[in-house]
């Protein structure tokens, strides 16, 4: 495939209305696309509970945080903000055992998450481990250093290292000031992410459009349009066990999702794969009752063993 086919609501947007209609890409109708992620429908997903934990832990509802955020790992366990705000929801209900696992795992997903460091450093503290809580402010004024203050992250690094640096000083322990605020934004701003992920894209600048769908992720977590996308970009840089990651969560978080189900079988083909791609073009048959465009296409990639011609 050379593109995405996109096609924006052009009426929609003049009035300033976000909405993509995304039918013959990455949300493909299969999902509960067609919108952007804030304007999703509220049937039970791990989108739908990544939102409800979010609320939760604002709320300081830690129990219902825990429980709503694991369905959320169920789906993608490795994601470093569901495993953040899974550490908080541990924290919550006293369990700081449990939140430096979640932490740990946060950070080894990304290790430039400044509020999972600050929090994983914090939680040593608390747990008597000195030793790697200061191995955590280490890693915070090592960011610092490269940061030189010039980066989008300055302020948050800032205040990880004052807060860490008193609580190992043997100050009274500070929570995160609003942890899930600094980290989270408005679904508005994050749907302007996503339309902008989406733009970069059929531009074809893969990187910036991967940079915006992690803001976007990070207010509605691993949402399978998100998902998708994420692993349309790296496909399209040549990173195709990253990409697989991404369209086997998108196809966790909504099964039959019709782009994610096309865009890994034309990964297949483009692997080889065959017999795989043939798997993923016959789901695709039978959950597109009158056809559909992913299925056509993904039969053209299949008959010409590589992406067709245009």
């Amino acid at each position: 495939m050379v593109g995405l086919r996109l096609r924006l609501t052009l009426a929609a947007a003049a009035l300033c209305v976000p909405a993509l209609a995304l039918g013959s890409s990455p949300s493909g109708g299969g999902g509960g696309g067609g919108s952007t992620p804030s304007m999703s429908g509220s049937q039970y997903d791990a989108a739908a509970e990544y939102k409800k934990a979010i609320q939760a832990i604002q709320d300081q509802k830690f129990p219902e945080a825990r429980k709503a955020i694991e369905h959320v790992l169920a789906v993608a366990p490795d994601d470093a903000g569901s495993n953040f705000i899974a550490g908080l929801a541990a924290a919550g209900t006293g369990d700081d055992k449990g939140a430096k696992r979640y932490y740990e795992h946060a950070v080894r997903s990304d290790k430039e998450m400044v509020q999972a460091h600050r929090e994983l450093g914090l939680t040593y503290v608390k747990l008597g481990d000195k030793a790697k809580a200061q191995a955590e402010l280490d890693r915070l004024t090592q960011m610092q250093q490269k940061c030189a203050g010039a980066c989008a992250k300055a302020v948050d690094i800032g205040s990880a290292l004052e807060t860490l640096t008193k609580a190992l000083a043997g100050a009274p322990q500070a929570r995160a000031d609003a942890p899930v605020g600094l980290l989270f934004a408005s679904a508005a701003a994050s749907d302007g992410a996503y339309l902008d992920a989406v733009a970069l894209i059929n531009g074809r600048r893969y990187e910036e459009a991967l940079a915006a769908l992690a803001t976007a992720r990070a207010a509605f977590g691993p949402h399978p349009d998100i998902l998708t996308y994420q692993g349309f970009a790296n496909r399209k840089i040549g990173r195709y066990a990253v990409a697989e990651r991404y369209y086997r969560e998108a196809l966790a978080a909504a099964p039959h999702h019709r782009a994610a189900t096309e865009y890994y079988g034309e990964l297949m083909v483009e692997r080889g794969d065959t017999a795989g791609a043939r798997h993923m073009l016959a789901d695709l048959d039978a959950t597109c009752t009158f056809g559909c465009a992913e299925a056509d296409e993904l039969r053209r990639w299949i008959e010409a063993g590589h992406a067709p011609a245009r």
